[in-house]
């Protein structure tokens, strides 16, 4: 498996972590599977649970929700780093971090968004290993009918096309079926 970096988009529940874990695991070698949700709830807590029962046991795993470029680059830095990288997701981790600044302005809270995504962009980049990068495609939703949930929007937007952009392949899954983006 080459050093590249494959973005897959996709709906709720449309397949797409389930087909980015098979990805990852495609090559038999060691992964480094970076989760960013947050059992806030019961019904998220579920959502974890499935997602970890569904991983190999041998894989490791970090959860971080907020500091995405450290954690993984201090995981990069272990004796024995991972061979492939799995991150799901990044629309959590946009919602993470637009949560935990909902209060600050909102062109402050998007630099710190963008700032961020490329510090972790650079951090794989610079690893030279495998990377499968989750994330929901924004632009199918409605617009939401609040001030939140219209930033969180234009925000994963921003951040999934500045991801596709820097990918080698773009993958949408559709009803669990991966369709090909990029390249065309």
């Amino acid at each position: 498996m080459a050093s590249t970096l494959t973005l897959v988009l996709g709906g709720v529940r449309s397949g797409k972590s389930a087909h980015a874990e098979a990805l990852a695991g495609l090559s038999g070698r060691s992964v480094l599977y970076v989760a960013t949700g947050q059992a806030v709830d019961h019904e998220m807590a579920e959502r974890i649970r499935r997602h970890r029962e569904r991983r190999p046991e041998h894989w490791n795993t970090l959860e971080e929700p907020l500091s995405l470029a450290e954690g993984v680059e201090k995981a990069l830095s272990q004796p024995q780093p991972p061979e492939v990288l799995l991150l799901d997701s990044l629309d959590v981790w946009v919602s993470n971090l637009l949560l935990a600044h909902e209060h600050d302005d909102p062109d402050e809270v998007e630099s710190l968004v963008l700032t961020d995504f490329e510090a972790l962009a650079e951090v794989l980049v610079r690893a030279g290993l495998p990377a499968v990068v989750v994330s929901s495609e924004a632009g199918l939703a409605p617009v939401p009918p609040n001030r939140l949930g219209r930033q969180f929007q234009d925000l994963l937007g921003s951040v999934n096309q500045r991801a596709a952009q820097l990918a080698d392949f773009v993958l949408l899954v559709v009803a669990g079926i991966p369709v090909q983006v990029k390249p065309q």
